[in-house]
């Protein structure tokens, strides 16, 4: 296959009021002819979002803005795009663009299609239907900052076992105490 898809860098800049530093990331795999609405379905999975009821704006290098018209119920900004039909093939080589997702809590995203063009079999090893993360690095924060099942942001973490770690059950039966 030929060098035809596009290579986009995510990064999370900010969310929840937090500047993050370093940035995690990731890397996608996308074909041109993959969706705007289909990247944000990506982003949102590979940085680990599990409540998925919310607004997600792009904002390209030309100031235009590409969303989920039907998620705005009428109220989106003047001139937006809808997403569910707008093609990466509008991006540039090189160009830099965000994407923010819960309007509320702002996860900002720096994004950045890569100045060269990439073959998903060599990346991937395969052709996906869908943009694909193939690269990442960084901690990624929980979307509303949980760090434990329960946390309502007010308690401490929950005491470890008073013999540490290996007073927890084994992981799987017949594997004994944990080391």
């Amino acid at each position: 296959m030929a060098r035809t898809w596009l290579s986009i860098e995510v990064q999370l800049v900010s969310g929840r009021g937090e500047v993050l530093w370093p940035r995690p990331g990731r890397v996608f795999a996308a074909a041109r002819s993959h969706t705007f609405a289909q990247l944000a379905a990506a982003i949102n999975t590979a940085f680990a979002r599990w409540d998925l009821a919310h607004l997600h704006l792009f904002t390209l290098a030309d100031g235009s803005s590409v969303a989920t018209l039907s998620h705005f119920d009428g109220d989106a900004p003047d001139g937006t795009i809808d997403d569910v039909s707008a093609k990466l093939s509008q991006l540039s080589r090189g160009e830099t663009f965000a994407y923010v997702f819960d309007l509320g809590d702002d996860w900002t995203h720096l994004c950045s299609a890569a100045a060269h063009r990439i073959d998903p079999l060599e990346q991937l090893g395969v052709v996906p239907d869908a943009p694909t993360a193939y690269w990442g690095w960084g901690d990624l924060p929980d979307q509303y900052g949980r760090r434990w099942n329960g946390d309502d942001g007010e308690n401490r973490p929950p005491r470890r076992p008073a013999g540490g770690l290996c007073d927890l059950p084994p992981l799987l039966p017949g594997w004994g105490v944990r080391p």
